[in-house]
């Protein structure tokens, strides 16, 4: 029953718009001259367009090794298993790939924050009303007292 229905409006349908549609018989015509271009300038062209579709694929292919990088870097970081894809994009952009500088100040601050928090007045400064000033002060008065106390030892 549709195919009746679409036999009978499609062929209306298609007398009614009579010369709207193109007409292919100029299939004859070449690409460049139906551009209006002559045969080498459209060469030309297409030749840049192949050059700049390589210079996005190659750009392309760098910012997919860097995401990577940045990945595997976090899966370093907290010892996740690695991503077998992330390194064959890495390997593809021939190890040109480095870490964004703005993410590699963050990750030296981070490193820095966690050298500070593994130290033994990391961990104090995690315990509550403990005054900094004062353990240092006293600690540095402990010393002074021990290489007095020696100095006088080996005097004698």
């Amino acid at each position: 029953m549709a195919f009746m229905v679409k036999h009978v409006v499609g062929g209306q349908l298609k007398n009614l718009t009579g010369g709207l549609t193109e007409d292919k018989s100029d299939g004859d015509k070449s690409d460049a001259a139906a551009k209006g271009m002559t045969q080498e300038e459209f060469e030309q062209y297409q030749q840049q367009l192949e050059e700049e579709k390589q210079e996005r694929d190659a750009s392309f292919a760098q910012k997919k090794a860097e995401r990577a990088t940045v990945r595997s870097h976090f899966r370093d970081k907290y010892r996740l298993p690695k991503n077998e894809l992330d390194e064959t994009q890495i390997q593809a952009a021939a190890d040109d790939v480095e870490l964004p500088t703005e993410l590699a100040k963050m990750i030296a601050e981070d490193n820095q924050e966690e050298e500070q928090k593994q130290s033994v007045l990391g961990h104090l400064t995690n315990i509550q009303n403990v005054d900094m000033g004062h353990l240092k002060d006293k600690a540095q008065a402990t010393l002074e007292d021990l290489k007095s106390s020696a100095e006088k030892c080996c005097v004698m």
